[in-house]
């Protein structure tokens, strides 16, 4: 007695169905983006669909426009910040001296110098 699986080998959408099975496809539009580095990527979209001012290069990354000769700049990155920058921010030298030495003052007291 033979056991097993009546579909084996097969997956799900395999076949000579095609169109007929899955239906008509959404009429379509070809978009071109272009990104500063002058990559295009086509993406499509349905025809009714809105189309986004701005989409992701999949090559680079940059941000890429429907306009070739006038691409979307590169978005400018803030540096990353030390938790030592934003104290400095909040407080002056003067500031961080009167704190660091009412610090050494109490730490002096409970040693006892």
């Amino acid at each position: 007695m033979a056991g097993g699986n009546a579909i084996r080998g097969t997956r799900v959408g395999a076949g000579p169905m095609g169109e007929a099975e899955r239906g008509e496809a959404a009429p379509r539009r070809r978009v071109p983006f272009w990104c500063a580095q002058g990559h295009e990527t086509p993406v499509s979209f349905a025809s009714d669909a809105e189309v986004p001012e701005l989409w992701d290069c999949p090559r680079c990354g940059l941000p890429a426009g429907q306009d070739q000769a006038a691409p979307p700049p590169a978005p400018r990155t803030e540096p990353y910040k030390t938790h030592l920058a934003y104290v400095r921010e909040r407080r002056s030298d003067a500031d961080g001296d009167a704190l660091l030495e009412e610090a050494l003052a109490k730490l002096r007291a409970r040693r006892g110098a």
